[in-house]
């Protein structure tokens, strides 16, 4: 009896991995059961020390914007469910090398048996790795824990019975092992063969699965924004301002399929409307769960916000600006019955993040809202459906999405991303940004007349901008127009005409915030507080 080892156990485990993935991948798309290669990843993710997550991010943003693709988010976001694909065929190559090694050694006549137990092991992990995910999912656990048992069952068989299949007993009149030259010659080959079937048998289901479940991923509830949105029937309440963008300034309202999206989840959770409460707790007199219906039944609160991550470098395309419908804090606390005892509410979410608000940053700003619409219509799954919170002045990592609770409490506690090392206050830094040197066609017949359009946006939280300044190589700083914004929280569209000199030019912008302070000139890293730094722009003209 000769048994294939860890090789052919690796390669094995990885033709058998694949097909498993696209199973899973067509199962999660059509019927929203479990795709463990992102609970895996994600488990990973959330053990990993802050430090080394981190560096994770980090690392990754900065290759984005090496490789100069536009839309980080969407590209992070990829590239995690790449890395999250690839951790799980690995994963299913070494078990598969493990395996095989194990009955080589062990000499096993029954390989089948053996795997099935591999396969039950790894179920029990994958349905063990869940529940400590407490995953949201509108689907029976009894189902979604009998599926994926099922599933890695199944691999785990399909691994039995290759190792079966590429084993051969060959026994000569005294009992032992009779090989000839032709013999090997013929096992090779056979082995061969079987391998190269078992791949394109794998490729085929491989393709069909990723192919058929793209085409149904528009049956994932919440992906795509439903309704008439409120940018379709109306004017920018600016629209009428006389400073006009320069060419090549982003759009000043970002359309929704656009705006960045960040969070701690490979996949984003689907939260089902239909039996969603906000559940109330903690140090209130009675618990308290609140419908969708009545929060939506308190008078709204519309507002343009602008939204940056703290993890976005000076420049980067991780912040928008779009409108938010939702109910003051403020209006919503006597519902609440808080006990007189609390100081503070505790956030959580569906894909377990959690923050901390002061009651006092409530109490004293209106515009802390629970939000329900993003320019009039509910939030995507992606953007947080049904609920997120918005607390001016502050990054993203501190407002959480997809809310389930909120427990009221007597004490501030560091928040998800506080934990592992980011800011605890995550104050929004000034920031301003050369979207556009707007030269187009005008070269052609550009002389000393000439302007040169020089716009982008600057931004400062909930402090407003009060002044844009643009510098050309090292001349003195020339103060640029600056377009009304949409409200006190979205980013100021700026303009500079610069008087045309040919050559190799160098353009920096600075901003001051509405009280006049200067943006942080020093270079600084996203980590922990947020990036800083005087943004430039060369060309030659």
């Amino acid at each position: 009896m000769r048994k294939p080892g860890a090789a052919v156990g690796g390669l094995v485990g990885a033709l058998v991995t694949a097909p498993l993935i696209a199973v899973f991948y067509l199962a999660w798309k059509l019927a929203e059961l479990p795709f463990v290669p992102f609970n895996l990843f994600d488990w990973i993710a959330r053990i990993l020390p802050g430090r080394v997550l981190t560096f994770g991010i980090d690392s990754m943003v900065k290759a984005i914007r090496m490789l100069r693709i536009a839309d980080t988010s969407a590209a992070a976001k990829a590239a995690e469910q790449s890395m999250a694909l690839a951790v799980f065929l690995v994963a299913g190559a070494l078990l598969g090398a493990l395996l095989f090694t194990l009955l080589r050694i062990l000499r096993v006549r029954r390989p089948v048996l053996p795997g099935i137990a591999l396969g039950i092991a790894a179920g029990l992990g994958a349905v063990a790795l869940a529940r400590s995910l407490e995953t949201v999912s509108n689907v029976s656990p009894a189902i979604r824990e009998g599926w994926t048992l099922a599933a890695l069952v199944a691999w785990g068989t399909a691994l039995g019975v290759a190792n079966r299949r590429l084993t051969r007993y060959r026994i000569g009149l005294r009992g032992e092992l009779d090989r000839s030259a032709a013999d090997e010659r013929i096992e090779r080959l056979d082995r061969r063969s079987f391998l190269v079937r078992l791949g394109a048998t794998t490729a085929t289901i491989t393709v069909a699965g990723a192919v058929v479940g793209s085409l149904a991923g528009g049956r994932r509830r919440g992906e795509v924004a439903t309704g008439k949105r409120w940018s379709a029937e109306h004017t920018l309440p600016n629209s009428g301002i006389d400073v006009p963008p320069a060419a090549g300034t982003r759009p000043e309202y970002t359309p929704l399929e656009d705006h960045y999206r960040i969070d701690i989840t490979t996949s984003p959770p689907v939260v089902d409307a239909a039996t969603w409460r906000l559940k109330v707790g903690g140090l209130v007199e009675r618990p308290v769960e609140l419908t969708m219906e009545q929060i939506r039944a308190y008078e709204p609160l519309h507002q343009f916000v602008t939204l940056a991550c703290i993890s976005n470098p000076v420049a980067g395309s991780l912040i928008g600006t779009t409108r938010w419908t939702g109910v003051s804090m403020q209006r919503l606390l006597p519902a609440l019955r808080l006990s007189p005892t609390a100081t503070h509410l505790k956030l959580s979410s569906a894909d377990r993040f959690y923050e901390v608000v002061a009651l006092d940053t409530i109490r004293g700003d209106p515009r802390v809202m629970l939000a329900y619409d993003w320019d009039g219509v509910p939030l995507t799954t992606k953007h947080g459906f049904p609920l997120r919170i918005y607390i001016p002045d502050l990054y993203g990592m501190k407002q959480p999405k997809w809310l389930l609770s909120i427990e009221a409490t007597d004490r501030w506690e560091p928040g998800y991303w506080v934990k592992r090392g980011w800011d605890r206050t995550a104050r929004m830094k000034a920031t301003s940004v050369i979207d556009t040197v707007s030269v187009d066609m005008m070269l052609a017949q550009a002389d000393s007349s000439t302007r040169i359009p020089v716009g982008g946006i600057a931004h400062a939280g909930a402090r407003g901008i009060s002044k844009v300044e643009v510098r050309v190589d090292d001349g003195p700083w020339q103060e640029a127009r600056l377009r009304a914004p949409l409200s006190d929280t979205t980013w100021v569209v700026w303009r500079y005409d610069w008087p045309f000199r040919p050559g190799n030019h160098t353009f920096t912008v600075r901003c001051f915030d509405g009280g006049g302070v200067a943006q942080i000139v020093d270079v600084k890293p996203p980590h922990p507080s947020g990036a800083s730094g005087l943004h430039s722009k060369s060309m030659m003209l």
